[in-house]
């Protein structure tokens, strides 16, 4: 259930006036998105998003309406305080789960050689320059030692993590480069693609899937992840397509625990008092993504459509700061 509308008699539904610029022309898109910020109706009639709150305070009989965090309105700083820690340990352990997920993988070498595309001489070759070297990836050592095609390498790698491989068509630098962190896009080489049909976000990338980060994206998201490797000059050419893009604004935090980390979440959110917000981990980072207006959100899951009004705050905590 989507995050930002996760309790539907909570949830407010509102007409949205912009138009987004992801997806093809022939996507079809719903004419209406909950986003659980304030309006009319039940989202005026909102309680706190504290279980443990003891207030009795309903939104329309409070003074304030805002923040809105996962859906939840906090009617206090102590309730918003509480809020957020449940979010930050959800996180730390949810997060450590998906990370320790792991399956044995055939070495890519023999995946290439039971599929014929190179032989046994060429593989022992690029094997022995690898070992001398010390560093470098057993593909391309097969492509600058063997002259073997990239083109097998990246299908050879989608055979070995069973999933397809992707081309950059329709492919939107602009649009998606609000779809996350551009520190994401450089450290764990991947690339949000494109969007289809308002539903299923698909994701590039380099040499290898990440787990954490497909499903960092479907919860941020609120769209179905399709997760794929990008041919290596193909993907290197889109990523830094995107780079070049404004991002949505993002400010980077090291903080010395977790406890720390939910106050300066607290901070932050009364702060900006935003209509919708949300917190993922990835890996060693903490991403919270505020909407700070209703026409921020676009029409495909709760992706941005618009820089303005919209920023990321990612933290790193402990050893990781």
């Amino acid at each position: 259930m989507p995050f930002l509308a996760r309790k539907a008699n909570r949830a407010a539904v509102v007409p949205m006036q912009a138009q987004s610029e992801q997806g093809w022309e022939d996507d079809v898109y719903p004419s209406v998105h909950s986003v659980g910020a304030v309006g009319s109706g039940w989202a005026h009639r909102r309680v706190c998003g504290n279980a443990g709150c003891s207030s009795g305070w309903t939104a329309p009989w409070r003074s304030r309406h805002r923040p809105v965090f996962e859906g939840e309105w906090g009617c206090s700083g102590r309730c918003v305080l509480a809020m957020a820690q449940a979010a930050v340990l959800r996180e730390a352990k949810g997060g450590s789960i998906v990370e320790a997920q792991h399956r044995h993988r055939v070495p890519l070498g023999l995946v290439m050689l039971a599929q014929g595309w190179i032989t046994q001489a060429q593989l022992r070759k690029a094997l022995d320059a690898q070992r001398e070297h010390g560093t470098g990836r057993i593909g391309d050592w097969l492509v600058s030692k063997c002259g073997t095609d990239p083109r097998y390498v990246t299908r050879g790698l989608s055979v070995q993590w069973n999933c397809p491989v992707l081309t950059t068509e329709g492919f939107s630098p602009q649009a998606m480069a609000l779809t996350m962190p551009r520190l994401f896009v450089e450290e764990f080489g991947l690339v949000p693609l494109r969007v289809a049909g308002s539903r299923i976000l698909y994701l590039g990338f380099e040499d290898r899937l990440d787990a954490s980060a497909a499903f960092a994206m479907e919860q941020m998201t609120e769209l179905r992840t399709e997760n794929g490797l990008v041919a290596g000059e193909e993907f290197r050419t889109a990523r830094d397509r995107l780079l070049e893009c404004n991002a949505v604004e993002m400010k980077l935090t090291a903080v010395v625990d977790k406890d720390v980390l939910a106050a300066r979440i607290t901070a932050v959110l009364e702060q900006k008092q935003p209509v919708a917000s949300r917190l993922v981990r990835l890996h060693g980072y903490y991403w919270l993504r505020m909407w700070l207006e209703n026409g921020a959100l676009g029409r495909a899951g709760s992706l941005p459509c618009r820089g303005e009004d919209v920023l990321d705050y990612v933290f790193t905590v402990g050893a990781h700061a």
